[in-house]
């Protein structure tokens, strides 16, 4: 059970697209994405307590079991890897030839993320919970849809408790021990 605070925080963590690239805008892409962070998730052995998917970018928050470094590393790595093999696999040149860049050591050809991610520490329930609703609330500020429960990509039914049969990714929210309640 994990118990926020200061010496035991959440991590609410951002990834953007390489060039604010809309690469999440297909239903296929967006359940790709979910089951690489699923991925992730399983192979970092590190919790997930919220998400949404938006068209050029990623809002997670996570336990803090690894440092934000390593968690970005499994998030960004995986998900990017899927994204990029599915862009590969269908031909689609064009979104390849945005993520393109010189070859760098690890000989990598594309990149999906831009490489200054952002990690703000939670260090309490209070914040877990402004930044939970921040991050079910994008998709509204954004005119995707007029309320957060219409938004297929996000973790706020897992919040409310009203998960769809084929939920896209399910949260780590039982192994959240709160002090509230």
């Amino acid at each position: 059970m994990h118990t926020i605070s200061r010496d035991s925080p959440c991590y609410y963590l951002t990834s953007v697209a390489k060039d604010r690239l809309k690469v999440f805008r297909t239903d296929e892409i967006k359940y790709i994405t979910c089951l690489a962070l699923d991925e992730a998730r399983r192979s970092g052995k590190f919790a997930l307590y919220a998400y949404v998917i938006m068209p050029d970018h990623l809002h997670i928050i996570t336990d803090s079991v690894l440092p934000p470094a390593r968690t970005l590393q499994f998030l960004n790595g995986i998900t990017g890897r899927r994204i990029i093999d599915y862009l590969k696999e269908h031909n689609h040149e064009d979104s390849l030839k945005k993520l393109r860049h010189e070859v760098r050591p690890r000989r990598y050809s594309h990149s999906l993320w831009d490489h200054h991610p952002d990690a703000r520490v939670l260090l309490s329930e209070k914040m877990l919970m402004q930044r939970m609703h921040y991050t079910h609330q994008n998709p509204v500020r954004a005119g995707l849809v007029p309320r957060p429960e219409g938004y297929r990509w996000s973790s706020v039914r897992c919040w409310n408790r009203n998960v769809l049969e084929d939920e896209p990714l399910l949260m780590d929210l039982d192994q959240i021990k709160w002090r509230s309640g």
